[in-house]
């Protein structure tokens, strides 16, 4: 348990993320702050290791005790959601009462999901952003396989990162399971939907062109430039036309954390932060990662690279001394596209296949060694390669 001196700075850190967690494990290190780590979870989800674990893989590759990151001598963790702040007072108070006083206040609090407004989405889709999120889409599937005439209809809706990585491990996976559930003659159906005419549409057209014919050879279907207007039960409508499936997963948008428009933050027509050249909304209050907005916003190496300057920025100031402004860096971006195989863009370079998944398993390890120290960052790493299924007739098998 952490123990304030009257000389020290209280810092409090919203967020168990990427660049909350960072800007801890940095500032903890300095015996002039207390630090504070709030966050809704108590473990750290690993967003780019979630479609794995919804397909097949452990838990504990994509969700880690926050424990096990900060030591919580040095770092003062505490559950629970922010709901209000009382800037006259320099106060955090939670949705369940707790009142976290700060001097200096870093938000990063990620995002939440956005349907747009589309007619039954939320209650007919699923997600993979969390671990109850991946366990009722699991549950899903192989309870639908255990129906005597089940609906073989998968449709993602969304082309950006996550659903690539989801689509090109789909298969892969309905294939063995399907296996295990006596349905070795029967073949799925998976489509991808995006509104716009092309995947990735934030990325390079060469990388969309190589995503694109990969996931043809990989038997997805793909529906580009169409928009969809809603979902039921057992179908979801497409520009105006209905195509039965039983299962939708949404990775289609986001929004910034509604904690920001409650609070009076100046925001963007996106919704992001705006924060000046040091990454502050205001006095003593930071906004980073994908709360901020910064060029790089939503990625992970951006909000661990913005978790580094802050904590920098805050002890250059308690020390006297001329902060520097931050500068946005583009990061390497590595997508994966089913097993062996991944698009890779680093500065101009781009290029795909099998060396580009080996440059993702790198870039795993070193994602996890940014938040651990080697030891703990290779044995986290390992348990990619081990599975875990919950249904009692995959566990047979």
């Amino acid at each position: 348990m952490t123990t304030q001196t009257p000389s020290q700075k209280r810092v409090l850190i919203v967020g168990g993320g990427f660049g909350g967690l960072k800007t801890a494990l940095e500032l903890c290190k300095n015996n002039d702050f207390a630090v504070t780590l709030l966050s809704d979870q108590s473990t750290f989800r690993y967003y780019p290791a979630l479609y794995h674990t919804a397909t097949g893989g452990l838990y504990a590759q994509s969700n880690i005790s926050l424990t096990d990151i900060v030591n919580p001598n040095h770092v003062h963790v505490v559950q629970g959601s922010a709901k209000t702040l009382d800037r006259a007072n320099h106060t955090v108070i939670t949705a369940d009462g707790q009142k976290l006083s700060y001097e200096i206040l870093v938000l990063a609090m990620g995002v939440v999901t956005n349907y747009f407004g589309i007619a039954g989405m939320a209650e007919h889709s699923f997600g993979i952003k969390s671990w109850e999120q991946i366990q009722a889409f699991k549950n899903h599937l192989h309870g639908l396989l255990n129906a005597p005439d089940p609906d073989l209809n998968f449709v993602i809706v969304g082309a950006g990162p996550t659903g690539i990585e989801l689509a090109g491990a789909l298969p892969e996976y309905l294939a063995k399971i399907m296996k295990n559930h006596g349905l070795r003659n029967k073949k799925p159906s998976i489509t991808i939907i995006e509104a716009a005419p092309r995947l990735l549409p934030r990325s390079p057209e060469k990388i969309s062109r190589a995503v694109q014919k990969r996931l043809e050879k990989l038997g997805i279907e793909l529906k580009l430039g169409m928009a969809v207007e809603g979902a039921d039960e057992h179908s979801l409508t497409v520009s105006g036309q209905k195509m039965p499936t039983s299962t939708v997963v949404w990775t289609a948008g986001t929004a910034n954390h509604p904690f920001f428009k409650e609070n009076n933050f100046a925001l963007t027509d996106r919704g992001k932060v705006e924060v000046d050249e040091f990454l502050r909304a205001e006095e003593g209050v930071y906004v980073i990662g994908d709360n901020a907005n910064t060029q790089f916003s939503g990625l992970a190496q951006t909000a661990l690279r913005d978790g580094i300057f802050v904590a920098e920025d805050i002890e250059r100031r308690a020390a006297g001394k001329t902060p520097q402004a931050y500068r946005p860096k583009k990061p390497i971006s590595v997508i994966p596209a089913g097993n062996g195989w991944a698009a890779v863009e680093w500065g101009n370079k781009k290029f795909t296949g099998t060396i580009g998944w080996w440059l993702r398993e790198a870039a795993d390890w070193v994602g996890f060694h940014d938040l651990q120290p080697w030891w703990k960052a290779s044995e986290q790493w390992m348990t990619e390669f081990g599975e875990q299924e919950d249904c009692p007739t995959c566990q047979k098998k």
